[in-house]
């Protein structure tokens, strides 16, 4: 049985959407988690923190590198089956690493886990956004994806406190036992729907010669870098700026302001996706300017964070809702490669943004500014203005 989104104005599948919003939310807590708990999972596993640390950049290699062909080799499955098999390999990874005592066989779950994101986040955006009628897609999407700036928001911070109380193989076992619940609540509530017909299959080359989708590509980049460089040594930056003890209040401001973002960009992206696209950079773009000028006033210094949490958390949901407007509402392969392109920058920007903090940590904010700048630049060749 295939279910297709009926013509007309109706009103949200919540419940499915919901569900697909906690798969979003599982892959997200599986993916930052071990950011808060990694000092403790490294004197366990009998590694340096340094190595420790590969448990989140192999992880959003992975995504990077296997996003595409995982997608468009999973294409033509059932959609609901293929979204049980992904939960269920999160609840194995998360189980394998809670139980395991080398790290080599960690790190291959983190690999797994990693390769499972890929497709994840391609399959969940365009499931939601055939449960409903066209012009309710962004509105679908902003609910299914609103996992993401939860995790974001409650992850490292939840992950750090529970890996202090009941120790850090607790938090990926902990993760698998409430996943399992899930995949009844899949089955009881998300409709089931068709895979690719056979020889339906757009080649890649096809999907880049869509037009508008590589400049999104690249404001895709550009804006994952910017974000992933100036995000990761955020601790670095309160504590030149003589606010270190302030970080974990910035930390929660920006974490609990991309809900309120997502829910705006939720409302604006049906009607006005360029103007949304604009707005997330530009806004980012005058957030980097207030801390790099104001930084030293920690009133300007926390509203930053907390503004730039707002601007960040519709970003990667409106890049996935424009992909699909661009590619069509089951442009799997497209919405692959604008998974692949934030995933490689995210882990592109911390490496950038490590280095620039070794050899000139002052050009770190202005690079960052620099990158903000050229998603606003590029967003009118992605769509035209309405």
């Amino acid at each position: 049985m295939d279910v297709t989104a009926p013509p007309g104005r109706t009103a949200l599948p919540l419940p499915a959407l919901l569900a697909l919003a906690a798969s979003v939310f599982l892959g997200c807590l599986t993916e930052i988690v071990p950011a808060g708990i990694l000092l403790p999972a490294a004197a366990d596993l009998g590694v340096s923190p340094a190595a420790a640390g590969q448990l989140v950049t192999v992880y959003a290699i992975t995504t990077a590198l296997t996003a595409l062909p995982l997608t468009a080799a999973s294409a033509r499955m059932p959609r609901r089956k293929l979204l049980l098999l992904l939960v269920a390999g999160f609840v194995a990874a998360n189980l394998a690493i809670a139980l395991s005592p080398w790290f080599a066989l960690v790190l291959a779950a983190r690999v797994a886990s990693g390769a499972l994101t890929g497709i994840l986040w391609s399959l969940v955006a365009n499931y939601a956004m055939r449960l409903v009628p066209a012009e309710r897609s962004g509105r679908a999407l902003a609910v299914a994806m609103a996992g993401t700036p939860v995790g974001f928001a409650l992850g490292v911070p939840a992950g750090a406190a529970l890996g202090e109380l009941v120790g850090w193989r607790w938090v990926f076992a902990g993760m698998a036992l409430v996943a399992a619940p899930l995949l009844w609540w899949i089955v009881a509530v998300v409709p089931p729907l068709s895979g690719e017909e056979p020889g339906a299959r757009t080649s890649l080359r096809a999907v880049l010669r869509t037009p508008g989708l590589r400049p999104l590509l690249l404001l895709v980049v550009a804006f994952s870098l910017a974000h992933n460089m100036f995000y990761t040594y955020l601790g670095p930056f309160y504590a030149a700026h003589g606010h270190l003890v302030l970080l974990s209040a910035g930390l929660l401001l920006f974490g609990t302001a991309t809900v309120a973002g997502l829910w705006l960009v939720g409302l604006a992206l049906d009607r006005h996706p360029r103007a949304v696209l604009t707005c997330c950079a530009a806004v980012t773009a005058g957030c980097f300017g207030i801390l790099v000028f104001g930084g030293r006033e920690p009133v300007l210094l926390l509203a930053a964070c907390a503004l730039w949490g707002l601007a960040f958390g519709g970003a990667p949901t409106s890049f996935q809702a424009v992909t699909a407007v661009l590619a069509g509402r089951r442009a799997d392969i497209a919405q692959s490669l604008t998974i692949a392109s934030w995933n490689g920058a995210v882990a592109g920007g911390a490496l950038i943004g490590g280095v620039l903090l070794g050899t000139a940590p002052g050009a770190l904010p202005w690079t960052a500014i620099a990158l903000t700048v050229v998603p606003v630049l590029l967003s009118r060749f992605v769509l035209p203005a309405r």
